[in-house]
């Protein structure tokens, strides 16, 4: 045999194995928030962040499972315009990250598929989420999402300036248990260290004036969705909540002023003794708490909200969970992607490091879990967090629309009444032209 026809066999063998070793390689789209941090460098990376562990769990899932290609598409939060556009085309994809409080917005438009059976199939059962986590991706009886974890604002606290106020025993920082109790430690706190007691992103960050809102609003046993298309504002429960706020921010107990970068930074640079924000900021604050010569090294706590209102406890959470889309797909990319499924319900420790709380019961209830810093602090939220209704739609807008509201109220542009009776009338508006 010539060497030219050798040379000739040998390439028409490699041909045809390259086209059965694709031939058996499954592809799915996988859509993600979280951000982008490839480009930063290795040594720019925080190995807690959101973005550097859903990356690295998506490339060991790669590794570990080479029959399976993942085209993973990088969202910019919160993604959903993206996601509607890719669903007009037709093309949305196999399995993609959705707050819990928007998974109402697709299935009521049969968007998206009822995971039950398909999580069944790779044996990952709702019971063994967190109560909170289960009501999150439950709607009409069927689950709707892998839960992937809650989040809820917090208090994140200034201990060193908290000592310098007189607000600390035993290490741990002493929190109100009322309103005139907050304004009393609020008055304190600025009289000793010179600084507003809040800290908050007031600028254009107006979702926080409504997450404040609602979980004082649960506090209370207030049933401010009486049905899910309509809320009810104008009540006493919500007036004194904003007659608060607006207090601490006439009296300059608060920051003013800052967007959301900026209150961060300040809070960090030691502006005020409690920033008001998520649970996704615990590894920064702990980080700077390890750093010599900042204002929180060595005086960093974080605690859920006080319960100032109300005899319940209660905390608003929402959740990021993963969900299916409608689409044509073949038995190999639908076993793909529960496969995938089940690796990030298997992952959900690693997930938990960012600071958000775990989707899984045996996760919170584990050691390691309970080892990480300030974890044990937050796990109530587990019990004691609380969704929307689920049935309620639209729930970003909503909280913009009162977030907007609440502002003018606080700074002074509108009375309270009128701006909680105007809040009210927008979100009912909303919901009664909803398609």
């Amino acid at each position: 045999m010539s060497r030219l026809r050798v040379l000739a066999l040998a390439a028409m063998a490699l041909v045809l194995t390259s086209c059965a070793k694709q031939a058996d390689i499954t592809q799915i789209t996988v859509q993600r928030i979280f951000g982008e941090c490839r480009s930063a460098g290795a040594g720019a990376r925080n190995p807690d962040g959101e973005c550097e562990i859903i990356t690295g769990l998506l490339d060991q899932f790669q590794r570990e499972n080479p029959d399976i290609r993942l085209k993973v598409n990088i969202a910019a939060w919160p993604g959903y315009d993206q996601l509607s556009a890719q669903f007009a085309a037709g093309d949305p994809p196999d399995l993609v990250t959705m707050h819990m409080s928007a998974i109402s917005d697709y299935q009521s438009r049969g968007l998206i598929e009822p995971m039950g059976p398909g999580l069944e199939s790779v044996g990952v059962d709702p019971a063994a989420f967190t109560r909170a986590a289960r009501e999150g991706v439950t709607k009409n009886g069927q689950v709707w999402g892998l839960p992937f974890d809650n989040w809820a604002p917090l208090w994140h606290v200034n201990l060193n300036q908290f000592r310098q106020a007189g607000l600390v025993r035993d290490g741990q920082p002493i929190l109100p248990t009322s309103a005139d109790e907050l304004l009393i430690q609020a008055r304190q706190f600025k009289a000793a260290t010179g600084r507003p007691y809040l800290v908050q992103a007031m600028a254009n960050e107006t979702a926080s004036y409504t997450r404040n809102l609602y979980t004082w609003l649960m506090t209370q046993d207030a049933a401010f969705f009486p049905d899910p298309k309509h809320i009810k504002l104008t009540t006493p429960e919500a007036h004194r909540i904003v007659a608060l706020l607006k207090q601490m921010y006439d009296e300059n107990l608060t920051t003013k002023d800052q967007d959301y970068p900026a209150a961060t930074s300040g809070f960090m640079n030691g502006d005020g003794g409690v920033y008001l924000v998520g649970t996704w900021m615990i590894g920064t604050f702990e980080a700077e708490s390890h750093t010599p010569g900042r204002p929180l090294s060595n005086g960093y706590a974080v605690m859920p909200y006080p319960r100032l209102f109300g005899t319940r406890d209660a905390a608003y959470v929402d959740g990021h969970a993963w969900v299916v889309p409608h689409r044509e797909r073949t038995p190999a990319q639908r076993v793909a992607v529960y496969r995938l499924v089940r690796f990030l319900a298997d992952h959900d420790y690693d997930w938990s490091r960012t600071g958000h709380l775990p989707a899984m019961q045996a996760v919170i209830d584990s050691p390691r879990f309970k080892a990480l810093p300030h974890r044990q602090a937050i796990a109530p939220l587990a019990t004691i967090g609380q969704t929307l209704p689920p049935q309620v739609q639209r729930q970003f807008a909503i909280q913009d629309i009162i977030g907007d509201e609440m502002a003018s109220a606080i700074t002074g542009r509108k009375p309270i009444d009128t701006a909680l009776a105007d809040a009210e009338r927008r979100v009912n508006d909303l919901l009664f032209h909803l398609l």
